[in-house]
Parts: structure tokens; sequence; C-alpha cells
């Protein structure tokens, strides 16, 4: 068992005192604390007597020790207290948030920032090296930082928004009011959830082509959490509507061993084939995304079923292949 520092020990020993129902013996506190019964004595001390816990202590070799029953649910420690395994999750979380998406986060996460690596460093005595945890953000688009700030306001407020949108597939601009329901952030972009008024209709939208968002207002209607989930969830990827069929893809014993581990869909069903193979089932609604990430396999990916969706890929290959055949 690793040994404890002072700091740690109060931790703990606080936390097994605040879960407890019942008096807990001194020899369990030695053995949770990885320490002396007269260092567990001085902890308990120090507890009592200079942070103001309200312990309750008996005596002689079957000692145990509690917080008072009435006052156990109301005392916490003063301050913040965080365990090193808390504060290296709290430090790789800071550097996820910060560097993920550094546009649109960084400038407002700045001031609490600068608080949490100034209590890092104060509680481990030296400056940490934040350049250990390294986030590579993958495919991420520009975002504009007064366009994410009023859609998530809006989000969070309940008003409506109006806004003009130009559709990456169509490349047309159009005027769309919504009432938004949440913001969703997918592979390294985000995009606004939305009941569109003038389809009548639940619609993703990617931020970054969102075009001069503003607020209404007039309140926005809230559309029930499993409507939400069935339409904008149940598909794969972002691409949102009720899924219209399962796909089957196969992958060879190779690709088996990554992708046996990752996961696709919330409703994905996967099982290792007698051969080696791997076959993986996840339902769809628009088969682009599905196919693009099933041709990153290359050779190592054939998709089964459905027949259209089989097609499809065939055609996609074909295309591919086109563009390096020679005259």
């Amino acid at each position: 068992m690793p040994v404890l520092d002072r700091y740690e020990r109060i931790l703990t020993l606080h936390r097994t005192l605040k879960s407890a129902r019942l008096p807990v013996p001194l020899k369990r506190l030695q053995d949770d604390l990885g320490c002396s019964r007269a260092t567990v004595y001085r902890d308990i001390a120090f507890l009592r007597d200079a942070l103001g816990a309200p312990i309750e202590s008996g005596e002689g070799e079957e000692a145990a020790v509690r917080y008072a029953v009435d006052e156990a649910e109301r005392f916490e420690l003063p301050g913040l207290w965080l365990t090193s395994d808390e504060l290296a999750a709290l430090l790789a979380l800071n550097e996820l948030l910060v560097r993920s998406d550094p546009g649109v986060l960084a400038g407002a996460l700045a001031p609490f920032r600068a608080r949490i690596e100034r209590l890092l460093s104060d509680q481990r005595g030296r400056a940490l090296p934040v350049e250990r945890i390294r986030v590579l953000a993958s495919g991420s688009r520009r975002l504009d930082q007064g366009v994410f700030r009023t859609v998530a306001g809006a989000v969070l407020t309940r008003h409506r928004l109006k806004f003009r949108y130009r559709a990456r597939s169509t490349d047309e601009q159009t005027e769309r009011t919504v009432s938004p329901q949440r913001l969703a952030h997918y592979r390294d972009n985000w995009y606004l959830d939305a009941w569109d008024h003038r389809r009548d209709a639940l619609r993703s939208f990617a931020l970054d082509r969102i075009i001069a968002p503003q607020a209404l207002d007039e309140p926005a209607i809230d559309r029930e959490a499993g409507e939400l989930d069935a339409h904008l969830a149940s598909s794969y990827g972002i691409f949102s509507g009720a899924p219209k069929a399962w796909a089957t893809i196969r992958f060879s014993p190779h690709a088996a061993r990554w992708v046996a581990d990752e996961h696709w869909h919330s409703q994905q069903q996967g099982q290792r084939l007698a051969d080696g193979r791997y076959e993986l089932k996840v339902p769809y609604s628009n088969s682009r995304e599905l196919l693009m990430d099933v041709l990153k396999y290359g050779p190592d990916a054939e998709v089964v079923a459905p027949v259209p969706l089989r097609e499809e890929m065939k055609i996609m290959l074909k295309l591919a292949l086109g563009a390096y055949q020679t005259a």
C-alpha cells in the first residue's frame, strides 16, 4: 500500500468517517491510512481541533471513531480538498478543455484555468508539467466565438434563435428560426439540436455554418427528451432521423483487434466469427458518415448488408479508383 502524506491522510480519514454508518475501529483506520496508531491519533486531533470536525471517539484497545450523527451530514472540510489521483484527473480535464477547442473555450475558461493551475501547483509545491498531457484535435473546424456564445446562451436561457444557415451539402443559404434544444460536441465539432419552426421538425445544425445568430424574446419550445433521443441519437453519427436500416460490416482478423474495442453506437452489436473476423451491426439513417468510417479500414472492412448500402460502397470505391486511372 502506498504511503500517504498528511494531506491525503486527512482527506481519506474525513471521507471514511463521512461515509461510515457505524464507528470505525482504529485498526481499520491504521490500515486505510497506512500509518501507526500514534499518527492516526494525531490526524484525528488535527481534524477535530484545527478543522472543526464533529468527532466522537472511544478509548482503549477497541476504540472506534465516528462523526456525531446529528452533524456528520453538514460537516465538510474547508476549502477544496483533492487526492493526488483527483488532482491528476483535474489537470487532464483542464488541458482537454483548453486544447481541444481553444478558439471557443480558451478565452472563457482562462480565469478558471489560472485558478486551477494555482490550486494544483500549491498542493504539489512545484510547477506542474502540463506539457506531459497531450490533447490532439482531429478534424475540428474553425468556429466563431460570438456564434458559440450566442447559441449556447439561447440553449441555456431557453430563448428562440434566428440565424442564416449555409448547408455544407448544397452550399445554399436559408433563414432559420428555431427552438434550441441541446448543444452537442461530436468529433471535435459543435452542433445545435433544435426544433425548426418553418419545417416543423427536429434538425441538427453545425455551428460553424451558422451565420449572424440572434436570440429572440420568444421562449423556446421544449421537446421531450425521449423524442430528442429517438430522433437525434438513435441513428449512426451526427446525422439525425430514425434509423432506416441496420448495417452489417465485417472486419479482418487484423482490424478486429481495434474494432472490437471501439464504440460506434449505443445499440451496436458485435461478435467474433469462427475465422477470426469481427462482425459489427449498427443502425443508421444517413449512409454517408457510416461509409466514410468504414472506408478508413480499406481492404480490412466489408459492408455485407443491406444490399443498397453494399452497392453504395461499391460505387464509392469505383469512383475513388477512377481518380487514379490514367488515360
